[in-house]
């Protein structure tokens, strides 16, 4: 999510949907922390400054300074309950890995 990238309607549609009191908390997890500085500053830019009562709280993992962590979503499952919904977007080839983890987990997943 570098500066110049627009904002994702992922992004906008899911703090769209916690500002209509649809979701809770949010989970963002990438393998490379190093990069969760400037996702944050870039949906605080692109959404938080240009639409109204959004909230972008979220959990990041991993933490900051973590060069890569391919297993960091792991972290992620153990902050959620079962019946939560997880989004997966990362390269197709790690999405069986992940979905059954968070079906294991009891959780409901859209890849």
């Amino acid at each position: 999510a570098a500066p110049d990238k627009p904002a994702g309607v992922v992004a906008i549609t899911f703090t769209d949907l916690r500002r209509r009191g649809k979701i809770g908390k949010m989970v963002l997890v990438d393998a490379v922390g190093e990069r969760m500085p400037a996702v944050r500053d870039t949906m605080a830019a692109k959404i938080g400054a240009a639409y109204k009562d959004m909230d972008l709280s979220m959990t990041t993992l991993p933490a900051d300074d973590v060069k890569f962590d391919p297993q960091s979503f792991r972290e992620a499952i153990k902050l959620m309950t079962k019946g939560d919904v997880v989004t997966i977007f990362t390269p197709d080839d790690t999405h069986f890995e992940i979905t059954m983890a968070c079906i294991e987990a009891g959780l409901h997943v859209l890849a």
